[in-house]
This record gives structure tokens, sequence and C-alpha cells, in this order.
């Protein structure tokens, strides 16, 4: 078992949250993605209006791959899942957690998308943002977590998951 955790999910799944809680829990250092972009780079959002999609995927990218896992709790940002040598390196530094989410409970959570900084191609709808990123979160994650109700209950499963 390895001895760090990277969250992946979509926006609105409780990645930061759930992140917090089991960092707390565990004893590990919380490193969170967006945040680290958002301090070297700027507002995720903009970033995508001005510089576009790729030039955000390319950060997001250089970011992942520069972290260094030692009881470590990654929460990344939603579309980490685009970025192949980024998603390899963190299966072979962590074991890897999709925080699973119905699109209703998301839209809930999160309200209008267009408000984050939220990557699709300009003739997708959320739905079809939604399907493409949850087939590629199933792919690369070690285990898939519910996290539908209490955010407690969502870090229990994963702590008995992993045996920590």
């Amino acid at each position: 078992m390895k001895n760090s955790i990277s969250l992946i999910g979509m926006a609105g799944s409780g990645k930061t949250t759930v992140g917090k809680l089991l960092s707390s829990k565990l004893s590990f250092k919380l490193i969170d993605s967006d945040k680290i972009i958002e301090n070297l780079y700027g507002n995720t959002r903009q970033i995508i209006n001005l510089q576009g999609n790729e030039r955000f995927k390319a950060i997001e990218e250089e970011v992942l791959l520069s972290i260094e896992f030692d009881n470590t709790i990654l929460s990344t940002g939603g579309s980490a899942i685009f970025s192949l040598p980024a998603m390899e390196y963190l299966k072979e530094s962590s074991e890897i957690i999709y925080l699973d989410v119905p699109l209703e409970i998301i839209s809930n959570r999160i309200g209008n998308f267009c408000r984050r900084g939220f990557i699709k191609n300009s003739k997708q709808s959320f739905r079809d943002a939604y399907d493409e990123r949850e087939s590629l979160y199933r792919k690369y994650a070690n285990h898939i977590v519910e996290n539908t109700d209490e955010v407690d209950e969502c870090v229990e499963k994963i702590i008995l998951l992993l045996d920590l």
C-alpha cells in the first residue's frame, strides 16, 4: 500500500472537503493542486478564459508532476484526468480514489458551472462533459467511493478501504 492518496472527481465532488478531513484524521499533509495553480498563475477561470483549455491543462500537468508524495493527501482539480503523464505519476505515487457523485448532486452543490474554471469542449453540454470525465475517473481510480451523504462517512469509507 502506498503512503499517499490522490482524490479525483468532478468539481463539487468534495475533493477539498474530504481531503481536509482525511489529512486531519491521518495526520498526512494536504496538497490542493488547484490552490497551487492559483498561487502561481492566478484564478483558474481567468487562465482558461484568457489562455485557453490547452494552456490550463499544461499548467495543471506541470503542477501535478511536481508534487512530492510522502504521507500526502492530494486534492486534484477536476480536469487532472486529461493528463496521461500526470495520472501515471499519481498512480505510481499514491492510491487514487475517485469520489463518485451523481451529476444531479454536483449540479446542486455547484450551481452555475460558468462561475468556476471548468474545462469542456465548447460544443459539450455539462452532461456530456460529466460522462466523458466519469469514464476517465473510473479508468484511473484504484478505488471508487461514493460521496453523496456525510463527509465523515466518506472519509471513514476511505480509511477502512485502505486499512489506514
